[in-house]
């Protein structure tokens, strides 16, 4: 371990690797499905997840300089990034998608980032599309003094694909298939990388559109020089977009909690447990398979 990676993991002391929990759940043991769920929201509360896995690299590289990265109005990974700032003592300035939004109070998720410190700059929609571009990228840098360390929307770079190769193999020989909710597709072009022969991977998206196969393709090429691992997208349970529900997964969330103490985020985990539980109702896994729900996040103060 380098000495920066100490000095890290010394100031943050994430808990790794996570724990993976067996649970009893009909639904799957019916089946001869064993479940387990592996409990990323548990590796520190202030960066649950994802988040600490695929931030971590991105502020080795930063090496203190302030850090830039994009997200939505309720985005959990400008939350991570602005908590990391301030647990580290750095700056950290967060890209808004939606310029509407500056002439309105606050929301939570936005009110946590700026106590945390984050300087917010709230762009058009046009030009958050665009953000990947690099003249529309030298814009946006053209308003924030300094040099700075820009790290993409949901923090899913080739450093982060790299780092979340961890969460695989911390599954080693523990279970045959892992599933785990998608945004930008970083943790899972990492994860499926970490797997074994014999061993893969489902992704729920969490958006709609079709498009983040390629994204993940480009991560691996970017991270790992070509395609890496048995990974395969399910995409039929995004339930309307980012952030979108239905009276029915409130209601399985609801359900999932009460089965198993465990409080159920809404935007990502709730809609892959619900995609993972269908699977199994569908009989897409054989009797004997063990099945591991990446916990990702924690319920979010939407």
């Amino acid at each position: 371990m380098t000495r920066k990676a100490l000095d890290l993991t010394t100031a943050l002391r994430p808990r790794l690797p996570s724990p993976l929990q067996p649970v009893e759940d009909e639904r799957f043991s019916r089946r001869g499905i064993r479940l387990l769920l592996k409990r990323d929201d548990l590796i520190h509360p202030d960066l649950p997840g994802n988040k600490w896995r695929k931030l971590a690299p991105n502020l080795h590289a930063a090496a203190g300089r302030p850090l830039l990265t994009f997200g939505g109005a309720y985005s959990n990974h400008l939350r991570a990034t602005a908590a990391a700032g301030r647990l580290l003592g750095f700056e950290t300035i967060g890209v808004v998608r939606g310029d509407e939004l500056a002439s309105r109070p606050l929301n939570p998720s936005l009110t946590q980032c700026a106590a945390d410190g984050m300087h917010l700059l709230f762009v058009d929609r046009a030009t958050y599309r665009a953000k990947d571009e690099p003249e529309v990228l030298a814009e946006i840098l053209r308003a924030v003094p300094g040099d700075v360390y820009v790290v993409p929307e949901g923090g899913s770079n080739a450093l982060a694909a790299q780092s979340c190769a961890a969460l695989g193999h911390e599954l080693l020989h523990l279970a045959d298939v892992v599933a785990v909710a998608c945004g930008t597709g970083g943790t899972l072009a990492g994860l499926a990388a970490g797997l074994t022969p014999g061993q893969r991977a489902i992704g729920f998206p969490v958006l709609k559109g079709g498009f983040l196969a390629t994204e993940i393709h480009g991560l691996q090429d970017e991270a790992f020089g070509g395609p890496a691992g048995d990974w395969s997208l399910d995409d039929r349970f995004h339930f309307g977009g980012y952030a979108r529900t239905a009276p029915r997964l409130d209601a399985f969330a609801d359900d999932f909690e009460a089965r198993h103490q465990l409080p159920v985020e809404r935007v990502y985990v709730a809609k892959m447990l619900y995609g993972l539980t269908t699977l199994a109702a569908d009989g897409a896994f054989p009797p004997g398979t063990a099945v591991a729900a990446v916990i990702t996040g924690q319920e979010s103060s939407r």
